[in-house]
């Protein structure tokens, strides 16, 4: 029977060859073969839904604690809400329009649009990496929105301990709108301004940092100085508390910088020692600093260093050297530094956990000192198409653009908040503390 069947199928065969001999030439040709769709890499995709994770771990329980333990007990569990409440509405907006916004397939220099309520995004969409490979749709629009959530969560860090609870979660939902998602898109995008100028943000050193820490300047300035400020001592009441949300921050940060290759290739590699190197060279060099002035080497100061390093690291994560790095987080803590125990109280404004002097001096100084240290002399990745010059430029401009967005989007933002719920919880609520005040409960039982 097998026999049979072999004989009868190449009887046929040969009578099918005969016909296909006897058609004219152009129907003899076989008809080209649709593309394969492109496939997920498992392992990059493995890896961006790791760093995915680990930057969810910077914002909870990473910035939470950083924060609350900055802060006097009566507000560690005003503060710590504020975080993770601002995080969770940034994910729903996110994924109802804000990936729309940033990364839509249609758009212009500023914004995109499209894709509204992830429409189009499948198990079987992709994104693509800077190479031919390409990820989960799923997992991009996941890690793009984990940057959306800290970045309004780090705002929060200049007017805590007096913001209204409602004021804060109006003001993140337009602050995201006009502020957060254009500056994604100009940066980060096809098409998008600065990206098509050349300027360099690896992992959001203007898109997060400068972006977050000017916004929270213009919040506090708005806002006004806490009751008390700067009379009435306001120390942090659990370095313990922040010293643990430092090393979680130190952590998570590597899917930040690192996944910001969406690969596990070469350059991820590069982002993560750099990671490790700037981010040792700031906490020692904020050290230095204070026993340069006359202070004793302290916690407090371990810990702001650390988080100097990695801002000033953040953009320059893929595009620069070790040693580059080293040299970058080493100046970038130096110069936070002296503008937090210098400058600031010069000036008098009340930033109350230094998110500007910390995020917004260090992203600048990251920002602009990443055109220097991405030249290949320098030990840097680039290949030196691009002169120094004309890189720091296109970084100042890229600086620049951004604070001027950022300021005059936050201003709009938080008098909106003012107009619609008031801004200041109540002098008798904040000397009770928010903790009391706005949420009915105490971080401690007394």
């Amino acid at each position: 029977m097998m026999t049979f069947s072999k004989k009868l199928c190449g009887m046929a065969g040969a009578a099918g060859l005969s016909l296909f001999a006897a058609l004219p030439a152009w129907a003899q040709e076989a008809p080209e073969a649709a593309p394969a769709a492109a496939v997920p890499n498992p392992g990059n995709n493995a890896w961006m839904m790791t760093s995915t994770v680990l930057v969810l771990l910077m914002i909870l329980p990473g910035l939470a604690l950083f924060y609350g333990g900055l802060t006097r007990s009566k507000n560690m569990l005003a503060t710590m809400t504020q975080i993770g409440a601002a995080a969770c509405l940034a994910m729903l907006i996110w994924v109802m329009y804000g990936y729309g916004l940033a990364f839509g397939p249609e758009g212009n220099a500023f914004i995109s649009w499209g894709k509204w309520f992830l429409a189009g995004v499948t198990t079987d969409s992709t994104a693509a990496t800077f190479s031919d490979e390409v990820i989960s749709e799923y997992v991009f629009v996941s890690f793009q929105m984990t940057f959306a959530a800290i970045t309004a969560a780090l705002v929060l860090g200049s007017v805590v301990e007096r913001m209204k609870f409602s004021a804060v979660m109006l003001f993140t939902a337009i602050w995201l709108t006009i502020v957060y998602f254009p500056i994604a898109h100009m940066v980060w995008a096809g098409g998008g301004l600065l990206f098509e100028m050349g300027a360099l943000d690896f992992a959001g050193g203007t898109v997060v940092h400068i972006n977050a820490g000017v916004s929270a300047l213009v919040a506090c300035l708005i806002l006004g100085k806490r009751i008390g400020y700067p009379k009435e001592p306001m120390a942090p009441h659990s370095m313990t508390m922040t010293m643990i949300g430092t090393g979680m921050l130190w952590v998570g940060w590597f899917g930040f910088n690192a996944g910001s290759e969406l690969e596990a290739d070469g350059t991820a590699a590069l982002a993560m020692i750099n990671t490790f190197v700037a981010t040792a060279s700031g906490a020692l060099f904020w050290m230095l600093a204070e026993k340069a002035n006359g202070h004793k080497a302290s916690a407090l100061g371990f810990c702001s260093g650390v988080i100097a390093g990695l801002v000033a690291v953040t953009p320059a994560a893929g595009n620069s050297g070790p040693f580059g790095a080293i040299v970058l987080g080493a100046l970038a803590s130096i110069i936070c530094f002296y503008f937090v125990s210098v400058i600031k109280p010069k000036l008098g404004y009340d930033d109350s956990l230094d998110a500007f002097g910390i995020h917004g001096v260090g992203g600048i100084v990251g920002a602009i000192g990443t055109g220097i240290v991405y030249q290949p002399f320098l030990g840097g990745p680039g290949d030196g198409s691009t002169a120094m010059g004309a890189q720091v430029m296109t970084q100042i401009i890229a600086v620049l653009v951004s604070i001027v967005w950022a300021t005059v989007g936050t201003a709009i933002a938080i008098f909106i908040a003012k107009a619609v719920t008031g801004l200041r919880v109540s002098e008798e609520v904040e000397q009770q503390g928010l903790d009391l005040g706005e949420h009915g409960e105490r971080a401690y039982n007394m």
